[in-house]
């Protein structure tokens, strides 16, 4: 179940990674990683959404780009939870631009771009929450219990 150390994730896997046949590599890299999937949908991002989302964009020249390709095709988006879950993520991620990203990350594996780098992920645990409750309502988050959390962290770390 979800615990007070645990924090929230939102993850968007991004048109490129829907069209390159990508989703399950990801998906089970985060799972992996020990972390839970307690929301998973694919969506077609609004005009409002995006703006909501990327507000700190909007007024950039380049944002017109960035909306047309978050267009483009579906994306899905997920919850993860998790120990720490932010930093275990953005570690499994890697920087937002991809030609900088390290091998064995997402980005420094599939993609070379900025724009299209496979993956949003939030930044920070305020961003978190606050982007989990922009995509999900609070009846598409499920709460449960893995056996395997037993053998992912020490107790405190649960």
């Amino acid at each position: 179940m979800t615990g007070p150390k645990e924090e929230k994730v939102l993850i968007i896997l991004k048109p490129d990674c829907v069209q390159r046949n990508l989703l399950g590599e990801i998906i089970q890299r985060f799972e992996h990683k020990g972390l839970r999937i307690i929301g998973l949908k694919m969506i077609h991002l609004s005009d409002l959404l995006l703006e909501e989302h990327y507000a700190h964009l909007k007024d950039k020249p380049f944002f017109a780009g960035i909306k047309k390709f978050m267009q483009s095709a579906p994306a899905v988006t997920m919850v993860l939870a998790g120990y720490k879950a932010v930093s275990a993520v953005r570690l499994v991620v890697g920087p937002t631009k991809a030609y900088e990203a390290a091998a064995g990350t997402i980005r420094g594996d599939f993609s070379l771009s900025t724009q299209t780098n496979i993956v949003h992920a939030s930044d920070s645990v305020e961003n978190g929450e606050a982007e989990v409750k922009r995509f999900f309502k609070a009846d598409e988050l499920f709460d449960y219990r893995k056996v395997e959390q037993e053998f992912l962290g020490a107790t405190d770390e649960r």
